[in-house]
């Protein structure tokens, strides 16, 4: 059974949506981690919820970067260990260093809360393997700082890679400036880093695990780090 960590910081608030769909939904050990922890207490895999940090005070993630377990999340992320960031997650895994480029206030200025339709660009990822390319997926977000941005190169060096999991679309799977929620560059929902074991997007899967809830495809994404776990961690 695969062992998750999820992590709180003070103004985390989507962790126990998190332990929950892990746990109750899913049926996987979910395993709570405070953030002045130093050991990870055995976990194989850990994603970083959404929320607020440290109030986003600085910016989004810049203070929940230097919590006490980020410095174990480093390791075991340099190490190989899979890593997931949702929403703020994802802006603390850009923050940390762990994902190039930033998270920024989104284009319009104002908080978006609403379901996006997002395309799998790839699904050969410890995160997606239980997706099809070119799959449509529905997910909430809810975020004020989530405009993807990268200077050039980096921008052109994750695209080369293939970095981009996912990217917001409409709903005929384009990729059109109506369907951008934030101003994403090039659309950009979620990446990879390039080892393929540390993820982050600011769509919230913890919240699109339970069809009872409206949704269910956030759940293939922890259902992809299960499955690739069972296979013998990232490849």
């Amino acid at each position: 059974m695969m062992r998750c960590g999820v992590v709180t910081f003070p103004g985390s608030l989507d962790d126990a949506d998190t332990l929950y769909s892990l746990s109750e939904v899913l049926g996987v050990e979910a395993v709570p981690l405070w953030h002045k922890d130093r050991g990870l207490h055995g976990v194989d895999s850990i994603v970083l919820p959404g929320g607020f940090s440290y109030g986003d005070y600085l910016r989004s993630g810049a203070l929940a970067r230097f919590s006490p377990v980020m410095d174990s999340v480093v390791e075991f992320a340099n190490s190989g260990g899979l890593v997931m960031g949702l929403c703020n997650g994802f802006q603390i895994l850009c923050e940390a260093g762990l994902l190039p480029g930033a998270l920024v206030r989104n284009q319009s200025l104002l908080f978006v809360c609403r379901a996006a339709h997002l395309r799998v660009e790839r699904n050969d990822t410890a995160f997606t393997n239980s997706c099809s390319e070119g799959e449509r997926l529905l997910l909430p977000i809810k975020h004020g700082e989530g405009c993807f941005v990268a200077n050039a190169d980096t921008l052109e060096r994750i695209e080369g890679n293939g970095q981009v999991v996912v990217r917001y679309v409409d709903e005929n799977g384009e990729t059109t400036q109506a369907a951008n929620p934030n101003g994403s560059l090039n659309n950009i929902a979620g990446i990879v880093n390039e080892a393929g074991n540390v993820f982050g997007m600011m769509p919230h899967a913890e919240h699109a695990c339970d069809r009872a809830l409206g949704m269910d495809d956030g759940a293939k994404f922890f259902r992809s780090i299960e499955a690739q776990l069972a296979r013998g961690n990232a490849s």
